[in-house]
């Protein structure tokens, strides 16, 4: 009798333990008795009947998961290339078990379905500009369609936006043009500002005829620094007859 009770005994013990199941703070079980559902876990040490009931670990933390780039036509007819990034969590274990066999694959497919859509409604320079609120509507669009598998969408936001050759190479020509116009408009500016300190400068020169000797004195010294040059001088007074001379 007594060696029956030992392996008895130490079948009973297996059969606890083999029970035993651990769910870390971040997971929840999903349980089913016979094949059907019967409870949903919390996190800790939890046990289930062994061959009789299983139980599916559900990840609760927030996922990410990438759009793979894909060509989408713009409402312009220009075809771009555009990847994104999904954020999403189960939000009910239950359903993300039940209702769908691979949530994270049924997420991807349907944020590439939302994202042709919504870049199909949008032309390319709203598209370039305007990523933010395009990633909300195709998030709005997927969180709709896969809350009833138990998923909450985060966010989504649209990473790359790739454009044609000839189109890089058009807008890097219009770039170009754009800077060139700037410089010039920056350059007429400069020459304005220029001409109106000199013709400020001439005007305080003709109200001051010593501050015009000096000034001429300075360029007569400026140009006596190179041997090449011939300087020739004439009195100030001699200066004056001839320009009234000349008004005569």
């Amino acid at each position: 009798m007594t060696a029956l009770i030992f392996p008895l005994g130490l079948i009973i013990v297996m059969f606890v333990v083999a029970g035993f199941r651990i769910l870390f703070q971040y997971e929840e079980g999903v349980v089913f008795t016979l094949g059907r559902y019967t409870s949903t876990r919390d996190p800790g040490l939890t046990w289930i009947i062994p061959l009789i009931q299983e139980m599916r670990k559900i990840d609760m933390r927030i996922m990410t998961v990438d759009v793979p780039k894909q060509e989408v036509m713009t409402k312009d007819n220009i075809p771009v290339n555009i990847n994104a990034v999904v954020y999403f969590r189960v939000k009910n274990p239950e359903a993300a078990v039940i209702q769908i066999s691979n949530y994270v694959f049924a997420v991807i497919q349907q944020s590439q379905s939302a994202l042709k859509d919504v870049i199909g409604t949008n032309d390319l320079d709203v598209t370039l500009s305007e990523r933010k609120r395009i990633g909300e509507e195709i998030k709005n669009i997927v969180d709709a369609a896969t809350d009833k598998w138990g998923i909450d969408i985060e966010a989504i936001n649209v990473q790359e936006i790739e454009l044609p050759e000839d189109m890089k190479r058009a807008m890097a020509k219009q770039a170009e043009a754009e800077r060139n116009r700037r410089a010039m408009i920056i350059s007429a500016q400069g020459e304005v500002e220029s001409a109106q300190k000199m013709l400020e400068a001439a005007k305080t020169l003709e109200k001051s005829p010593i501050t015009m000797q000096l000034k001429t004195l300075q360029t007569i010294k400026d140009i006596s620094a190179s041997q090449s040059q011939t300087i020739a001088l004439f009195p100030t007074e001699l200066s004056t007859l001839l320009g009234n001379i000349q008004k005569k």
